[in-house]
């Protein structure tokens, strides 16, 4: 049975509380991530998926989860990423020793080969909360697609895999690949027009030490393995609320 378990802290924001997952890892773990911290490939000691509100607008992601990381006591490289989903909500699957935890938004999900009228400018980017920024086509483009996908108002699938087994560097790239592909037949299953969401992000752990799986694709046997997981955690993800209105304010 999987023994890493994430554990749930909360921190003031306004007049509410933002709840905050945290990976405590036993002993360093192998990484490949995606997200404004602790990316590329490296040892990584914890990992760290914060809330924050839909209305976010800090451009300095990587600062605020440094901070956040330091009010934690995380001390050493870490991984860390933000959602406008409430992480307390984690789907947690696993697959042959495979486990996967995503927190799913499916908010404007969006093509990954886009028009170029429909992306943001040079230099201005999407929130959090996936609200477009820039001028009118993209404001139009906006509102077609979220009234194409009903109720899917938010967005951002952030997915952390942890594999009991060292994989080559080589093979840690392939799985990225793999964990897109599962994460777009599962937007397909859900009968959504997508491949994804403009800010999703993926923490991918491994073994630091031992022999190396040199391979990650869908057929191989780790991929596979992932590519369940993933497929399984964000079909069953489906339906998630924005944080920002299932909170109460509080006195």
């Amino acid at each position: 049975m999987h023994t890493l378990v994430p554990q749930i802290r909360y921190r003031p924001e306004g007049v509410r509380s933002a709840p905050m997952l945290i990976w405590r890892l036993p002993r360093p773990r192998l990484a490949i991530a995606s997200g404004p911290l602790g990316g590329g490939l490296g040892l990584r000691y914890w990992v760290l998926n914060a809330t924050v509100p839909m209305s976010y607008r800090r451009d300095d992601p990587a600062v605020h989860l440094a901070e956040l990381a330091d009010g934690l006591g995380l001390r050493g490289p870490g991984a860390g990423l933000l959602t406008g989903v409430d992480v307390t909500e984690v789907v947690t699957m696993a697959d042959e020793g495979v486990t996967a935890w995503a927190t799913v938004g499916l908010g404007l999900p969006t093509w990954a080969a886009e028009p170029a009228t429909r992306l943001p400018r040079p230099g201005r980017s999407l929130d959090v909360g996936e609200r477009v920024a820039g001028g009118a086509a993209e404001g139009e483009a906006a509102a077609n697609s979220a009234a194409s996908i009903g109720t899917h108002r938010i967005g951002t699938i952030n997915v952390v895999l942890d594999i009991p087994a060292r994989l080559a560097d080589a093979a840690l790239v392939n799985l990225v690949a793999t964990v897109a592909e599962a994460k777009a037949q599962a937007l397909r299953d859900l009968d959504l027009p997508a491949t994804g969401t403009p800010t999703d992000a993926v923490v991918i752990l491994c073994d630091p030490d031992g022999p190396r799986a040199e391979y990650g694709g869908p057929r191989s046997v780790w991929g596979a393995r992932v590519a369940r997981a993933v497929h399984q955690a964000i079909v069953a993800g489906d339906g998630t609320v924005p944080w920002s209105e299932k909170q109460t304010v509080t006195n």
